[in-house]
Protein backbone atom coordinates (compact mmCIF):
# COMPACT_ATOMS: atom_id res chain seq x y z
CA UNK A 1 0.00 0.00 0.00
CA UNK A 2 1.15 3.56 -0.65
CA UNK A 3 1.91 6.02 2.09
CA UNK A 4 -0.27 9.00 2.77
CA UNK A 5 -0.24 11.58 0.00
CA UNK A 6 2.33 14.30 0.19
CA UNK A 7 0.74 17.73 0.80
CA UNK A 8 2.42 21.03 -0.16
CA UNK A 9 4.06 22.81 2.76
CA UNK A 10 2.45 26.19 3.54
CA UNK A 11 4.46 29.26 2.69
CA UNK A 12 5.95 30.98 5.69
CA UNK A 13 3.57 33.60 7.05
CA UNK A 14 4.58 37.20 6.62
CA UNK A 15 5.70 39.03 9.74
CA UNK A 16 3.99 42.24 8.61
CA UNK A 17 0.44 43.14 9.49
CA UNK A 18 -0.31 44.70 6.12
CA UNK A 19 -1.66 42.96 3.07
CA UNK A 20 0.58 40.41 1.51
CA UNK A 21 1.22 40.69 -2.19
CA UNK A 22 2.14 37.41 -3.83
CA UNK A 23 4.45 37.97 -6.74
CA UNK A 24 3.49 36.30 -10.00
CA UNK A 25 5.68 33.25 -10.60
CA UNK A 26 8.15 33.68 -13.36
CA UNK A 27 8.44 30.93 -15.92
CA UNK A 28 11.77 29.11 -15.73
CA UNK A 29 14.09 29.43 -18.63
CA UNK A 30 14.29 26.59 -21.07
CA UNK A 31 16.35 23.75 -19.69
CA UNK A 32 16.12 24.94 -16.09
CA UNK A 33 14.32 22.76 -13.52
CA UNK A 34 11.14 24.01 -11.90
CA UNK A 35 11.22 25.32 -8.37
CA UNK A 36 10.36 22.97 -5.48
CA UNK A 37 6.82 24.35 -4.98
CA UNK A 38 6.02 24.19 -8.70
CA UNK A 39 7.35 20.64 -8.97
CA UNK A 40 5.29 19.54 -6.00
CA UNK A 41 2.19 21.11 -7.54
CA UNK A 42 2.78 19.31 -10.83
CA UNK A 43 3.01 15.86 -9.18
CA UNK A 44 -0.24 13.80 -9.39
CA UNK A 45 -1.99 13.24 -6.08
CA UNK A 46 -1.65 9.73 -4.71
CA UNK A 47 -4.78 7.69 -3.90
CA UNK A 48 -5.69 7.57 -0.25
CA UNK A 49 -5.25 4.37 1.76
CA UNK A 50 -9.03 4.13 2.25
CA UNK A 51 -9.62 4.28 -1.49
CA UNK A 52 -6.98 1.64 -2.19
CA UNK A 53 -8.47 -0.71 0.41
CA UNK A 54 -11.96 -0.12 -0.99
CA UNK A 55 -10.82 -0.90 -4.54
CA UNK A 56 -9.04 -4.06 -3.37
CA UNK A 57 -12.13 -5.25 -1.50
CA UNK A 58 -14.41 -4.58 -4.47
CA UNK A 59 -12.09 -6.43 -6.85
CA UNK A 60 -11.82 -9.37 -4.44
CA UNK A 61 -15.62 -9.54 -4.12
CA UNK A 62 -16.08 -9.46 -7.89
CA UNK A 63 -13.54 -12.27 -8.34
CA UNK A 64 -15.19 -14.33 -5.60
CA UNK A 65 -18.58 -13.78 -7.20
CA UNK A 66 -17.29 -14.79 -10.65
CA UNK A 67 -15.63 -17.94 -9.29
CA UNK A 68 -18.77 -18.84 -7.33
CA UNK A 69 -21.03 -18.39 -10.36
CA UNK A 70 -18.91 -19.82 -13.15
CA UNK A 71 -16.25 -22.14 -11.69
CA UNK A 72 -16.76 -23.73 -8.26
CA UNK A 73 -18.98 -23.25 -5.22
CA UNK A 74 -18.82 -24.59 -1.67
CA UNK A 75 -21.78 -26.23 0.05
CA UNK A 76 -22.43 -27.81 3.44
CA UNK A 77 -24.37 -31.05 3.91
CA UNK A 78 -27.15 -30.38 6.48
CA UNK A 79 -29.04 -33.70 6.40
CA UNK A 80 -28.44 -37.43 6.18
CA UNK A 81 -30.20 -38.18 2.88
CA UNK A 82 -26.88 -39.00 1.15
CA UNK A 83 -25.42 -41.26 3.85
CA UNK A 84 -23.11 -43.19 3.53
CA UNK A 85 -21.59 -41.21 0.63
CA UNK A 86 -21.95 -37.82 2.34
CA UNK A 87 -22.32 -37.24 6.07
CA UNK A 88 -23.95 -34.42 7.99
CA UNK A 89 -21.29 -31.76 8.43
CA UNK A 90 -19.37 -32.54 5.24
CA UNK A 91 -18.32 -29.42 3.36
CA UNK A 92 -18.10 -30.07 -0.36
CA UNK A 93 -16.98 -28.41 -3.56
CA UNK A 94 -19.30 -28.36 -6.57
CA UNK A 95 -17.93 -27.82 -10.06
CA UNK A 96 -19.89 -25.41 -12.24
CA UNK A 97 -17.85 -26.41 -15.29
CA UNK A 98 -18.46 -30.18 -15.25
CA UNK A 99 -21.18 -29.95 -17.87
CA UNK A 100 -20.34 -26.69 -19.59
CA UNK A 101 -19.95 -22.95 -19.21
CA UNK A 102 -23.18 -21.81 -17.61
CA UNK A 103 -24.78 -18.40 -17.90
CA UNK A 104 -27.11 -17.47 -14.99
CA UNK A 105 -30.73 -16.63 -15.82
CA UNK A 106 -33.92 -15.83 -13.90
CA UNK A 107 -31.96 -13.63 -11.46
CA UNK A 108 -33.31 -11.54 -8.58
CA UNK A 109 -31.67 -9.02 -6.26
CA UNK A 110 -31.74 -10.18 -2.64
CA UNK A 111 -29.91 -9.14 0.55
CA UNK A 112 -26.77 -11.10 1.32
CA UNK A 113 -23.72 -12.26 -0.60
CA UNK A 114 -23.89 -12.48 -3.47
CA UNK A 115 -26.56 -9.80 -3.74
CA UNK A 116 -28.02 -11.49 -6.83
CA UNK A 117 -29.70 -14.92 -6.69
CA UNK A 118 -30.13 -16.78 -9.99
CA UNK A 119 -32.61 -19.65 -10.14
CA UNK A 120 -31.73 -21.09 -13.55
CA UNK A 121 -28.82 -21.29 -15.96
CA UNK A 122 -28.24 -21.71 -19.66
CA UNK A 123 -25.29 -23.66 -21.06
CA UNK A 124 -23.24 -21.52 -23.43
CA UNK A 125 -20.47 -24.01 -24.19
CA UNK A 126 -21.20 -27.69 -23.37
CA UNK A 127 -18.33 -29.77 -21.95
CA UNK A 128 -20.20 -32.99 -21.25
CA UNK A 129 -23.56 -34.50 -20.37
CA UNK A 130 -24.98 -35.45 -16.99
CA UNK A 131 -24.35 -39.15 -16.42
CA UNK A 132 -26.20 -41.77 -14.40
CA UNK A 133 -24.53 -41.98 -11.00
CA UNK A 134 -23.42 -38.33 -10.90
CA UNK A 135 -24.05 -36.49 -7.64
CA UNK A 136 -25.51 -33.10 -8.47
CA UNK A 137 -26.63 -29.98 -6.62
CA UNK A 138 -29.82 -28.35 -7.89
CA UNK A 139 -32.61 -25.96 -6.99
CA UNK A 140 -35.26 -27.81 -5.00
CA UNK A 141 -38.37 -27.82 -7.23
CA UNK A 142 -40.78 -27.12 -4.35
CA UNK A 143 -38.68 -24.26 -2.90
CA UNK A 144 -36.06 -22.88 -5.25
CA UNK A 145 -34.40 -20.86 -2.51
CA UNK A 146 -33.08 -24.19 -1.22
CA UNK A 147 -30.33 -26.31 -2.77
CA UNK A 148 -30.64 -30.11 -2.75
CA UNK A 149 -28.02 -32.75 -3.48
CA UNK A 150 -28.89 -36.19 -4.88
CA UNK A 151 -27.59 -38.90 -7.18
CA UNK A 152 -28.79 -39.11 -10.78
CA UNK A 153 -30.63 -42.37 -11.41
CA UNK A 154 -32.73 -41.74 -14.51
CA UNK A 155 -31.70 -39.88 -17.66
CA UNK A 156 -34.11 -38.35 -20.21
CA UNK A 157 -36.15 -41.14 -21.80
CA UNK A 158 -35.35 -43.77 -19.13
CA UNK A 159 -38.10 -45.85 -17.56
CA UNK A 160 -37.80 -45.96 -13.76
CA UNK A 161 -39.54 -48.42 -11.49
CA UNK A 162 -38.97 -49.43 -7.85
CA UNK A 163 -40.07 -52.87 -6.71
CA UNK A 164 -39.70 -53.71 -3.04
CA UNK A 165 -36.84 -51.23 -2.59
CA UNK A 166 -34.98 -52.40 -5.73
CA UNK A 167 -34.53 -49.73 -8.40
CA UNK A 168 -35.04 -50.82 -12.01
CA UNK A 169 -33.80 -48.71 -14.92
CA UNK A 170 -35.29 -49.68 -18.29
CA UNK A 171 -36.37 -53.02 -16.83
CA UNK A 172 -32.96 -53.91 -15.38
CA UNK A 173 -32.04 -53.78 -11.66
CA UNK A 174 -29.71 -50.86 -11.00
CA UNK A 175 -26.46 -51.86 -9.31
CA UNK A 176 -26.37 -49.43 -6.41
CA UNK A 177 -25.30 -51.61 -3.47
CA UNK A 178 -21.83 -50.05 -3.34
CA UNK A 179 -23.10 -46.60 -2.36
CA UNK A 180 -26.60 -46.99 -0.89
CA UNK A 181 -28.10 -48.16 2.37
CA UNK A 182 -31.50 -49.32 3.67
CA UNK A 183 -32.03 -48.92 7.40
CA UNK A 184 -35.81 -49.41 7.65
CA UNK A 185 -36.71 -53.07 6.91
CA UNK A 186 -40.50 -52.74 6.38
CA UNK A 187 -41.60 -52.50 2.73
CA UNK A 188 -44.26 -49.86 2.06
CA UNK A 189 -47.06 -50.50 -0.36
CA UNK A 190 -46.98 -48.16 -3.35
CA UNK A 191 -50.52 -46.96 -2.64
CA UNK A 192 -49.42 -45.75 0.79
CA UNK A 193 -45.97 -44.35 0.02
CA UNK A 194 -43.78 -44.27 -3.11
CA UNK A 195 -40.68 -44.98 -1.04
CA UNK A 196 -40.35 -48.72 -1.72
CA UNK A 197 -42.70 -49.30 -4.66
CA UNK A 198 -42.93 -46.68 -7.35
CA UNK A 199 -43.70 -46.33 -11.05
CA UNK A 200 -43.06 -47.20 -13.72
CA UNK A 201 -42.51 -43.67 -15.05
CA UNK A 202 -40.63 -42.32 -18.07
CA UNK A 203 -38.24 -39.43 -17.47
CA UNK A 204 -39.18 -36.44 -19.66
CA UNK A 205 -36.80 -34.76 -22.06
CA UNK A 206 -34.36 -32.32 -20.49
CA UNK A 207 -35.03 -33.71 -16.99
CA UNK A 208 -33.54 -36.22 -14.52
CA UNK A 209 -34.79 -38.66 -11.88
CA UNK A 210 -32.68 -38.34 -8.71
CA UNK A 211 -32.52 -40.25 -5.42
CA UNK A 212 -30.64 -40.06 -2.15
CA UNK A 213 -28.19 -42.82 -1.23
CA UNK A 214 -29.90 -43.17 2.16
CA UNK A 215 -32.90 -44.66 0.38
CA UNK A 216 -35.26 -45.08 3.33
CA UNK A 217 -34.71 -41.48 4.54
CA UNK A 218 -34.51 -39.34 1.43
CA UNK A 219 -36.95 -36.82 -0.02
CA UNK A 220 -36.29 -37.15 -3.75
CA UNK A 221 -37.87 -37.69 -7.17
CA UNK A 222 -40.09 -40.43 -5.78
CA UNK A 223 -41.99 -37.72 -3.90
CA UNK A 224 -41.67 -34.46 -5.82
CA UNK A 225 -40.77 -35.34 -9.41
CA UNK A 226 -37.91 -34.50 -11.75
CA UNK A 227 -35.01 -32.07 -11.86
CA UNK A 228 -34.90 -29.85 -14.93
CA UNK A 229 -31.55 -29.33 -16.61
CA UNK A 230 -31.62 -25.57 -16.15
CA UNK A 231 -31.97 -26.04 -12.38
CA UNK A 232 -28.75 -28.09 -12.02
CA UNK A 233 -26.07 -26.00 -10.33
CA UNK A 234 -23.14 -28.38 -10.73
CA UNK A 235 -21.51 -31.70 -9.92
CA UNK A 236 -20.14 -32.47 -6.45
CA UNK A 237 -16.56 -33.66 -6.71
CA UNK A 238 -14.65 -33.30 -3.41
CA UNK A 239 -14.96 -33.00 0.36
CA UNK A 240 -12.72 -30.21 1.62
CA UNK A 241 -13.81 -30.19 5.28
CA UNK A 242 -15.82 -32.46 7.55
CA UNK A 243 -17.07 -31.55 11.01
CA UNK A 244 -19.01 -33.88 13.30
CA UNK A 245 -18.95 -31.91 16.56
CA UNK A 246 -19.79 -35.08 18.48
CA UNK A 247 -17.94 -37.31 20.92
CA UNK A 248 -14.47 -36.44 22.17
CA UNK A 249 -13.06 -33.11 20.95
CA UNK A 250 -10.37 -35.06 19.09
CA UNK A 251 -13.14 -36.60 16.96
CA UNK A 252 -14.93 -33.39 16.02
CA UNK A 253 -13.01 -33.15 12.77
CA UNK A 254 -13.22 -36.17 10.48
CA UNK A 255 -9.65 -35.93 9.27
CA UNK A 256 -9.93 -39.05 7.13
CA UNK A 257 -12.59 -37.38 4.96
CA UNK A 258 -10.64 -34.22 4.14
CA UNK A 259 -9.82 -34.10 0.43
CA UNK A 260 -11.86 -37.23 -0.32
CA UNK A 261 -13.25 -37.51 -3.85
CA UNK A 262 -17.03 -37.83 -4.12
CA UNK A 263 -18.16 -40.83 -6.16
Amino acid sequence: MSVEPNSPRPDEASATTGPVVTPAPSEPAAGQPQSGAAARTAQPAHKSIVREYAEAIIIAMLLAFAIRVFVVQAFKIPSGSMIPTLLVGDHILVSKLSYGLQWPTDCQIKPGFPPITCYSSRTLIPFGAIQRGDIIVFRFPEDEDKDFIKRVIGLPGDTIQIRNKIVHVNGTPFEDHAFTQHTDPPVHDGHISPRDNFGPVTVPDDAYFVMGDNRDHSLDSRFWGYVRTEKVRGKAFRIYWSWSGQGSWTEWVRWERLGKAIQ
